[in-house]
């Protein structure tokens, strides 16, 4: 048998020695167990894996709500941009550019065709669930156009 730890007493009598024994067992057993599933590969890499799995999940409910956060934003922004610009133009440039496209339409159904047409109707489609952004960008080159047109007149 091995000698007791010089820094733990002796046992004084034969059931204080069972109670150590006992201890000591539990004790054994417990570090039998921790190091049985430090070897055990696959449940460690199991553990992981779903620790991982779960940590992605959270990660990507986070971007989720954040892109939508921010795609809001932008939309809203721009829905403004395109106000703020239709409130600076003035009318005879919107009822040019009004008279323009419509034009512009009569001779398109006249000389463009068939195939042609049909994949400007799926653009028209986007464009219309596009709406705020595509108004936005008319509106803003419709400014600058009509900037560049006063600065040679001035």
């Amino acid at each position: 048998m091995t000698q007791p730890p010089h820094d733990e007493p002796t046992a004084s009598g034969p059931e204080e020695l069972r109670e150590q024994v006992e201890h000591t067992r539990a004790e054994l057993g417990e570090t039998v167990e921790a190091l049985a599933a430090k070897t055990d590969v696959k449940a460690r890499v199991k553990d992981k894996a779903t620790l991982v799995k779960e940590q992605t999940v959270v990660k990507a409910a986070a971007v989720k709500e954040q892109t939508a956060v921010k795609a809001g934003e932008v939309k809203a922004k721009a829905a403004d941009i395109a106000h703020q610009v239709q409130d600076k133009l003035p009318d005879p440039v919107k009822d040019k550019a009004a008279n323009a496209a419509a034009q512009a339409g009569h001779l398109w159904e006249e000389k463009a065709p068939e195939p042609v047409r049909q994949k400007a109707a799926q653009g028209t489609r986007i464009a219309r669930d596009n709406r705020a952004v595509l108004l936005a960008a008319v509106s803003a080159g419709a400014l600058v156009l009509w900037r560049a047109c006063r600065r040679r007149k001035g």
